[in-house]
């Protein structure tokens, strides 16, 4: 069973300098952007995430198909750093008809979407909030794709960690907790239900 994930990037946009060269750019990830997925988790990834695994090999491609390459950061035309804001792309399309074709989509708007995969290296949780919040301290990146339709996010693998993440001993404890804040709330309205519903007087006034 793969672990891993697929996310939605962000906007992707199309650049040329003077030399005719045309390069996409974007963000495929934002840090400490909390996003749903869903409806199971949110999700964040912590900066600093990406900031070793980049240094592999990593290719752009064309709605997730290895056939469809279109750049790759060992021969420099995928180009993957981290700012403050996130993790940056930019891949200098390819002089075929595969880098012609996306680039002319993306410059009339009809692309306009990116995804990326990745495998989580490490992670916390946090279960004492509905829904438990996920945050990504270190990820691998095996691929940024520049996609016809951006596919919502999977959330096979995230579930099963969470459950594993909850029997182990640290998520246990986490997992308890959110259990004994809830029972609390439940038994404060519960009882602030039955003073609502209980009766002013224990008897009838006699005539």
């Amino acid at each position: 069973m793969s672990d891993f994930e697929k996310r939605i990037a962000q906007q992707v946009e199309l650049r040329a300098d003077e030399s005719g060269t045309k390069t996409l750019v974007g963000y495929a990830a934002v840090f400490n952007s909390v996003t749903d997925i869903g409806g199971y988790f949110t999700e964040q990834i912590a900066p600093g995430a990406f900031a070793e695994t980049i240094k592999g090999d990593v290719r752009c491609l064309f709605n997730h198909r290895s056939e469809n390459v279109l750049g790759r950061t060992k021969s420099g035309t995928l180009r993957l750093a981290e700012d403050s804001y996130g993790l940056r792309f930019e891949v200098d399309l390819p002089d075929t008809v595969l880098g012609k074709d996306v680039g002319t989509l993306v410059a009339r708007g009809d692309i306009s979407g990116c995804s990326f995969d990745f495998r989580a290296m490490r992670q916390s949780w946090d279960d004492t909030v509905d829904p438990p919040k996920r945050t990504l301290e270190k990820v691998e990146i095996s691929e940024v794709s520049i996609v016809t339709f951006p596919a919502y996010a999977d959330t096979t693998v995230g579930v099963r960690s969470l459950d594993e993440w909850r029997t182990g001993d640290k998520g246990r404890r986490n997992h308890l907790a959110a259990a004994r804040r809830v029972a609390g709330k439940r038994a404060a309205m519960e009882q602030k239900f039955r003073g609502i519903q209980s009766p002013v007087g224990d008897g009838q006034d006699a005539s």
